[in-house]
C-alpha cells in the first residue's frame, strides 16, 4: 500500500503567520526554505532527504500570502507528492537543476528568526512529540531488557535501530558505551562487550521531530555516586530553564551546578550540555555566546555528563513546569525534586 502524505494540519496557518511576520520585519515578499529543519517544520514533518542526514532533495518558497511552492527534481517529485508533501504546488525541474531561486530572502539569512519561529510547539506538534517520546522510550526499554554482558555495543545499537525503524521513526543518533568506555563522551558503537555496566543513547526522528534519551543498565554493579550527583545537576538545569530567561543565564547556572554538585569549576567543559530541541537534535547546542531565550512550550534536551555518568531526556518547558516526553512507565525511576528520573536497571 502506498502511504499518503499527511494533509496540512491546523498548525500550518499558525506557522505561515509566523513566517509572514518575519517577512514583514525583513521587508520581503517571500522566503526560500532550503534547510531540513525549516522544511520539516512547515510541511508536517516531511522527510526531506534520501541519505539519512543528507541535504534536502527539495526546496520551498513561501509567499507573504501563505502560498507554498515546492521545487523538486523530476526523480523525486512523484514520490514527494504521493508520500511526503501536501498542501503545496510542486514545480518539477530536471534532476540536475538548482533548487534555489536567486535574489530572494533565504532561510540561511534569518537563522535566529526562524529558530524563534519554530520554538514554541503548536498543539499537533506537541501531540506528535509526546507520541514519539513514548515510542522511543519503550523501544529503549525493550531492547535494553534483552541485553547481556556479552552483548556487543554494535549488537545493542543494531537492535535499537531495528526497534526505532519498526516504530516508524529514524535513528538519528545511536551511541553505546560498555563498561570500558563509560568515559567516552560520544561512544560510537564498537565490537566491545557491554560488560558490567553500559549506557545507550538514542535520538529518534519522526515527523521531523527529534526525541533524545540516555539509559544505563548494569549486571550486578551498583549505580555509582556520580550518577546520583549528575541527576542533581540536571535538577538544577531544569530549575534554571524557565520561559523568558536568556540561554546565557541558563548556561551560567549550569556551570555553577557542576561545581555545586562536586564536579569542579570545569565540569561543564568536558562535554556539551545540550539545549533546545525539536526539528534539530539540538536547536542549537547552548554555548557561550548563544543568543536567544527560553520560550514557553519549547522542547529541550539537556545532557549533563561526567565520566561514567549521564542523564538525558527530552522535555517541554511550560510556564508551570517541566513535562518529560521520553517516558516509559516500565523503566524504574527515583524522585528528584518532584520529578521522576531514570535510574540504572540491574539485569543480573
Amino acid at each position: 500500500m502506498t502511504p499518503h502524505p499527511p494533509g496540512p494540519t491546523a498548525d500550518r496557518p499558525l506557522k505561515l503567520e509566523r513566517i509572514s511576520r518575519l517577512l514583514d520585519e525583513r521587508g520581503a515578499d517571500r522566503i526560500l526554505l532550503t534547510q531540513p529543519e525549516n522544511l520539516a517544520w512547515l510541511l508536517e514533518g516531511a522527510r526531506t532527504s534520501v541519505p539519512l542526514g543528507g541535504p534536502p532533495v527539495f526546496s520551498a518558497t513561501v509567499h507573504r500570502d501563505g502560498e507554498v511552492l515546492v521545487t523538486a527534481p523530476a526523480n523525486e517529485a512523484d514520490r514527494l507528492a504521493a508520500e511526503e508533501v501536501s498542501g503545496a504546488a510542486i514545480k518539477v525541474v530536471d534532476w540536475f537543476a538548482d533548487l534555489t531561486t536567486p535574489g530572494i530572502l533565504r532561510d540561511t539569512d534569518v537563522v535566529e528568526e526562524l529558530r524563534a519561529a519554530r520554538a514554541s510547539l503548536l498543539p499537533i506538534e506537541r501531540e506528535r512529540y509526546a507520541a514519539l517520546g513514548r515510542d522511543a522510550a519503550r523501544a529503549m526499554t525493550a531492547v535494553l531488557r534483552e541485553a547481556r554482558p556479552e552483548t556487543t555495543e554494535r549488537q545493542l545499537a543494531a537492535a535499537l535501530a531495528a526497534a526505532v525503524i519498526t516504530a516508524g521513526a529514524e535513528p538519528a543518533v545511536l551511541l553505546v558505551a560498555g563498561a570500558e568506555r563509560g568515559g567516552v563522551q560520544h561512544p560510537l558503537p564498537t565490537d566491545a562487550p557491554l560488560g558490567g555496566r553500559a549506557m545507550a543513547v538514542l535520538t529518534a526522528r519522526r515527523h521531523g521531530l527529534n526525541a533524545s534519551l540516555s539509559r544505563w543498565v548494569s549486571f550486578g554493579e551498583p549505580e555509582p555516586d556520580a550518577q546520583r550527583a549528575i541527576r542533581e545537576v540536571e535538577a538544577d538545569v531544569f530549575a534554571a530553564t524557565r520561559p523568558g530567561r536568556p540561554l546565557q543565564d541558563v548556561l551560567a547556572d549550569i556551570r555553577a551546578a557542576y561545581a555545586r554538585q562536586g564536579f569542579g569549576d570545569d565540569g561543564w567543559l568536558r562535554h556539551h550540555q545540550g539545549g533546545p530541541a525539536g526539528y534539530l537534535g539540538r536547536d542549537p547546542k547552548v554555548a557561550p555566546g548563544t543568543a536567544g531565550a527560553v520560550h514557553a512550550g519549547q522542547a529541550f534536551a539537556w545532557n549533563p555528563w561526567a565520566p561514567g555518568a549521564k542523564v538525558e531526556d527530552t522535555v517541554v518547558v511550560d510556564d508551570d513546569g517541566i513535562e518529560v516526553l521520553t517516558v516509559d512507565p516500565d523503566w524504574p525511576t527515583t524522585d528528584v525534586r518532584g520529578l521522576a528520573r531514570p535510574v540504572d536497571v540491574d539485569l543480573s
